[in-house]
């Protein structure tokens, strides 16, 4: 059984993919605030950001197959702020773990963003196009994908976009599910645009993506196309909940500290078409969660 490195397995990705993998991996986690634990799995405790050495001892001990890494700052204001520390989180650690994961020979599967991209009105972004991040968490996950890139023709990079699930860490769904389930007004934007993507589909990609032995930069997102506000209006209907409390906003209304690019819709076709996978819009992909919410008869995220 080969071994599979989670490095943030607590998260939405990471945990989501144990789930999914535990049967076909010796799988290894690490988790920082949120503690893990399961059967079958080795869990540690590492922070990265005041302990960057601990991970590269890990990693060198565990000689794993495959390192999965899905630690980043989940907030891009914070990363606007404090660039130093998104700098060596987003860099400086990746190519800490980059290099280790190359000097073992360990595959390394590294999830960037749809942010690289400056975001166009009418436009799926292909692996083609090039870059133009218009904000510091953009720019410092572009850094990473190329360090992680050149390291190694064995790597992967995936850019993904707006995941969500059925998690307590599925951040949009478990904003606008709850407040409007208890009648408060939920204000989305209506002027950023990406393809949502269910965290389901994303790490039966990865798993393929191992399985076939698949190399290179890919897009891994959801297939439609749609703002916030819109996605909100869907989340409401396949729920059942009120729409009225929906209030769309723009980005002159309510204040961010880091500037969003408008569209950063991303087209998924060349993996799809590598790894004999489809990605789901997302209406079947809320229904997919739907379905999970009423076998648990809860709203709140597990």
């Amino acid at each position: 059984m080969k071994k599979l490195l989670i490095i943030g397995g607590s998260g939405l990705v990471g945990n989501t993919l144990i789930k999914y993998g535990i049967n076909e991996y010796e799988i290894f986690a690490t988790y920082n605030k949120n503690e893990l634990s399961g059967n079958n799995i080795k869990t540690f405790k590492i922070d990265l950001f005041h302990n960057s050495d601990a991970i590269i001892e890990l990693i060198t001990k565990i000689n794993p197959d495959i390192v999965v890494h899905t630690a980043a700052h989940s907030s891009v204001d914070l990363c606007e702020t404090n660039q130093e520390s998104a700098d060596k989180l987003h860099v400086k650690i990746s190519k800490d773990i980059a290099n280790i994961c190359a000097k073992i020979n360990s595959k390394l599967i590294y999830f960037s963003t749809d942010w690289v991209f400056e975001g166009e009105i009418g436009k799926k972004y292909t692996e083609n196009d090039t870059p133009n991040p218009v904000n510091y968490y953009g720019r410092t996950k572009f850094a990473a994908e190329n360090i992680i890139l050149k390291c190694s023709s064995n790597n992967v990079v995936l850019r993904t976009a707006v995941i969500y699930g059925y998690h307590k860490r599925s951040r949009f769904t478990n904003w606008i599910l709850p407040y409007l389930s208890q009648n408060k007004m939920v204000d989305p934007f209506s002027d950023q645009y990406g393809t949502p993507t269910l965290v389901d589909d994303l790490v039966k990609a990865v798993l393929k993506i191992i399985q076939f032995n698949v190399k290179g930069l890919f897009h891994a997102a959801g297939k439609t196309c749609l703002n916030r506000y819109e996605f909100a209006l869907i989340l409401s209907d396949i729920f059942g909940l009120d729409k009225s409390l929906i209030k769309s906003v723009t980005k002159h209304d309510k204040k961010q500290d880091a500037p969003r690019p408008i569209s950063t819709c991303l087209d998924s076709k060349k993996l799809e078409n590598l790894i004999s996978f489809d990605f789901s819009n997302v209406e079947s992909g809320v229904q997919f969660i739907h379905t999970q919410f009423r076998n648990n008869n809860s709203i709140l995220m597990q």
